[in-house]
Formats: structure tokens, sequence, C-alpha cells
């Protein structure tokens, strides 16, 4: 069993925890997600099964979409309504107000990383500091919001809105930023990823549907945006072996396909010599 799985991921349970439960119903082992999602966010997860998991690298650097409820008034030390409150504003906005300070977020922004993250600093993850109670210099790190719009009014001190964000873009830190340029506090109460690459939520799968057998695998030809090239049996040869080959596709990668369309390799550009090409993947 080898493919891509579209899980729409429940609020409440970890990213792991779907792979787990996923892996004990299919009963396979090899499963793997791209782009962890946190316990309390829903929407899109990208599961590789089997072979399939040697290709999440490539799923996880997709631009991603996702719908957030903004609470104003309140900052939390996670950056969303689990955590404790750590500073508190009352404040007086408009629509209107929302709608300006939210253009202001569009286009390359550079984020403060949040402390309760996985990303390391000095060899430890930032929420071991959290955790310990120590203090650490957060990350700043360059994003880019393509698209950033409110869908809803403001009520009972929240809203809604939709971005369009590059890969390691954090939704928490942004209303978070959102909240301190509209003069007061804010922190993130709802978050749905609607999208990852072309993976749209439609086209996700519950755990309960994958419980009864109604859900389907995509194979990586049908996921990878690169060139699937068939190959004379002579270069299949050496491909299957993992030589280094002379390059003959346009792009950085390419999917080797062999005469029955069966994926054989992911091939790259040789970093030592641009006229060739490495194994990137080998998925035979």
């Amino acid at each position: 069993m080898n493919g891509v799985l579209l899980i729409n991921k429940p609020k409440g349970i970890t990213s792991r925890d779907v792979v787990n439960k996923v892996s004990k119903i299919l009963n396979i082992k090899k499963v793997g997600h791209s782009g962890t999602l946190d316990p309390m966010a829903t929407g899109v997860l990208v599961l590789g099964i089997g072979k399939t998991t040697k290709i999440m690298d490539l799923l996880t650097s997709l631009n991603k979409e996702y719908i957030a409820e903004v609470t104003l008034g309140i900052e939390t030390d996670t950056l969303d309504i689990t955590g404790s409150v750590i500073n508190e504003k009352k404040f007086d906005i408009k629509k209107e107000d929302i709608i300006t300070v939210l253009k202001d977020f569009t286009g390359e922004y550079n984020m403060e990383v949040p402390i309760y993250s996985a990303i390391k600093v000095k060899g430890k993850k930032l929420y071991e500091y959290a955790r310990n109670g120590k203090n650490v210099d957060l990350p700043i790190k360059k994003v880019n919001v393509y698209n950033l719009e409110l869908i809803s009014d403001l009520v009972d001190n929240k809203f809604k809105i939709k971005c369009k964000v590059s890969k390691g873009t954090y939704i928490r830190s942004l209303i978070r930023d959102i909240g301190r340029k509209l003069g007061t506090y804010a922190t993130m109460s709802e978050l749905e990823r609607a999208m990852q690459g072309d993976f749209n939520i439609e086209d996700c799968f519950s755990i309960e549907d994958i419980e009864k057998g109604e859900y389907k695998l995509l194979s990586v030809k049908e996921v990878l945006n690169i060139p699937k090239i068939k190959v004379t049996e002579k270069l299949l040869f050496k491909i299957k072996n993992g030589a280094i080959i002379e390059k003959f596709f346009d792009e950085n990668k390419a999917l080797i396909l062999d005469n029955n369309d069966n994926e054989v390799a992911i091939y790259q550009t040789y970093e030592k010599d641009n006229t060739k090409a490495k194994p990137y993947k080998m998925l035979k």
C-alpha cells in the first residue's frame, strides 16, 4: 500500500495521533505526515503511506491557506486560546480598522517565532525553554503573506480571517502582530488549514471514512508538480541502480517512470556538474 492520503484532521488530537490512528486502521507501519497542525487546529493534513513517505519533504514546502478566528483584547503565552492570558487591554476597533491593518501584513514579513514551537535555538526546542521558565531570544524569520482578508464581521470581540502564506508561517504569531498593530492584543481562538498546495479541504477524508474503507490514495504522479518522464530500458537500468546520469530534463527535479507508468525514482540536478543528474529519492 503506497500513496498520499488527505485527512481532515479533527480538533483535540496531535498530527502524530492521526498518523498512529491511520497506521493502526490500515495495518501499515510506514505512515508519515507533512506540515504539523497544532492539537486545537483542524483541516488538511497530508499523509504519506508506505514508500510515499520518502517524498513528504517535497509536500511540506508547499504554500498553505488558513481560516482563523481572532479574539481581540487578550494575549496568551502560547498565542492561542489554550494558553494562559498574559496581557489584556480594552479596545475600540471598527471593521474598517481591521481591514486597513490586514493590508499592512500582505507581502514579505519578518515574523518572530512563538516560544511554544519546535524551532531549535542552541540545540534545544523553544518550547523546552518555555516549559522550564527560561528566557531566550526568539528567532526572526522572513515569511510571505500572499493574501490576507477579513471574512466576517467583528462580533463579541471576535472576527475571522483567511490567509494564504508561505511555508513556516505561524498564524498564531501573525494574529499576535495584527492585534498589536490594532493597538490592543489578539490571540488565535480557532484554526482550519483549508489548503496545502493543491490539496483542498473538500478532498480530505475523516478518520471515520478511513475506518469504513471509504477513501482514495493519490499516487506520486498525481501529487508532484515536476516533469514525469519515461526513459529507455538502458537508461532505466542505470537509474534503478542509482547511477549519476546525463541530465535530460529542464527543471531541477524529474519523476522517472518505467514503460508501465510505474514510479521508479526522482532525479535532481547534480550540484557538482549541472549537466548531470543524480538520485534524489528511489521509489522502487
